[in-house]
């Protein structure tokens, strides 16, 4: 056993020599290579990504994986000053816990235990970053190896306390296989796999923040007789199609750039911005808890109403258009999407949508809405797209699903709408200041740190 697993088992079976404190500590700052990210958590926000993209994490699930790590990086940072409401740990740090060591083992606890499988590659990371700890913007100090302890014990403490409460959210329960109905407007399995519907558990699991899956329930669907179904049928049947169809290039681009893990997307966008406000530790913190508990809870909301409405998709509809009872719709048993596959669920409310409604609001809330930013995709390598505000990108996102031949636009539409309820909904209720309400970032060109309505200073990290 190297002295670095030595100090690791000690510790964690409550025998801690302080012999083997200072040799650990020594050996991360001396042998480890040290990572460039701006801070802890944005790095450890970036390990997770990579382990999602590893685990081929579905982007159904990974809202849950996102919102589990970061509600445990912003308790274990923000439990060291408690500038903000916790967020659910409300138990104290021991005196003098380091933050930066609290982020790490927060998110190496949570990440552990999520993906097991890349447990040696976590291990590796966590050790990088424990060395960055002798790295400051100010001096070349090490935190102190006492503090640094502290630190991974309450970071792994929050870490435990997230991962037991959400262990009995729902996510692992099980269904018998879910094929729909054969009524007209009803889901049923789409061409070419035809799979039953996948995450039904999403529609009853505990949210992160909302009250209830049904709180942001969207109106419905158009009915099938109403001239609204009719333009969204026209639409998606003229530009969404395999072939012949009106799309541009720059249409079909943008549909495939879309498609995409959404939730991983967006916090690549996040953390794009905010580094050219040059946000830190807490902010940062606060952030991401912020943006995945909503993109969580949108998804969680979507699928509720997905499987309340269970609506078909627009194959089915377009196919069986002779049994809808609408004058201005007309069948094509041939017609195909662009997308080879389309996704095994319902069609409405889009959860894409959703997704983006709610990470958008966030973000805007955060930084202000008119923000310019580039971004790229896993789905078309290479190409970066240009966008002018957040609340444009996610309408983006609409106009994508639709291209793509798998939405109906008003399941955009309401999706989008209910996810902008959603992240509206968090910024206002979760990790509020505890002293006044926050508004936003203090210098939007510097990011030097957040303010109340009353004026207060809440989170400076000059201070």
């Amino acid at each position: 056993m190297s002295n670095n697993q030595e100090y690791l088992f000690h510790r964690s079976h409550g025998s801690l020599r302080p012999d083997l404190l200072l040799i650990a500590f020594a050996a991360f700052a001396l042998g480890a290579p040290r990572p460039t990210a701006a801070d802890v958590v944005t790095e450890w926000n970036q390990i997770a990504l990579k382990a999602i993209g590893t685990a081929n994490t579905s982007p159904a699930a990974t809202g849950r994986v996102l919102a589990i790590v970061h509600a445990a990086v912003f308790d274990a940072v923000n439990g060291v000053e408690r500038r903000y409401a916790p967020y659910h740990v409300d138990f104290d740090p021991p005196q003098g816990a380091s933050r930066r060591a609290a982020a790490i083992q927060a998110a190496y606890g949570t990440l552990v235990t999520l993906f097991p499988s890349q447990k040696a590659t976590f291990d590796q990371e966590r050790s990088a970053s424990l060395a960055s700890l002798g790295e400051d913007d100010d001096d070349e100090e090490f935190e102190e190896t006492k503090s640094i302890a502290h630190g991974i014990d309450w970071g792994q403490a929050v870490a435990d306390d997230i991962l037991a409460w959400r262990s009995t959210d729902g996510f692992s329960a099980t269904f018998p296989p879910f094929r729909g109905d054969t009524a007209p407007g009803q889901w049923r399995p789409t061409p070419p796999e035809f799979r039953t519907a996948v995450f039904q558990q999403l529609a009853s699991m505990t949210p992160f923040a909302m009250t209830s899956p049904s709180q942001f329930r969207p109106p419905g669907p158009p009915a099938l007789t109403s001239v609204q179904y009719a333009v969204d049928f026209s639409e998606v049947k003229t530009i969404g199609r395999a072939t012949e169809s009106t799309r541009t290039a720059e249409q079909t681009e943008i549909a495939k750039f879309w498609d995409d893990n959404g939730a991983v997307h967006w916090n690549r966008i996040a953390l794009s911005v905010a580094a050219q406000r040059h946000t830190h530790l807490l902010g940062n913190a606060r952030l991401l808890a912020l943006l995945n508990i909503a993109i969580a809870d949108a998804a969680i909301a979507a699928w509720e109403a997905k499987y309340r409405y269970n609506f078909w998709r627009p194959v089915t509809a377009i196919r069986l258009a002779d049994s809808d009872d609408n004058p201005l719709t007309s069948a094509d048993a041939d017609w195909l999407p662009l997308r080879p596959t389309t996704p095994a669920h319902q069609d409405y409310p889009s959860g894409h949508s959703a997704g983006s409604g709610a990470a958008a609001a966030v973000l805007a809330s955060y930084f202000g809405d008119n923000v310019a930013f580039s971004s790229a995709s896993d789905s078309l390598p290479g190409v970066v797209r240009q966008h002018a505000s957040f609340s444009a990108t996610s309408l983006e996102v609409n106009d994508a699903r639709v291209y793509y031949g798998i939405h109906f636009r008003s399941a955009c539409i309401d999706g989008r709408a209910t996810g902008n309820a959603v992240g509206n909904y968090v910024t206002a209720n979760v990790a509020q200041p505890r002293h006044g309400r926050w508004s936003g970032q203090i210098d939007h060109e510097h990011g030097v740190g957040e303010i109340g309505a009353d004026g207060e200073i809440v989170d400076d990290e000059n201070e």
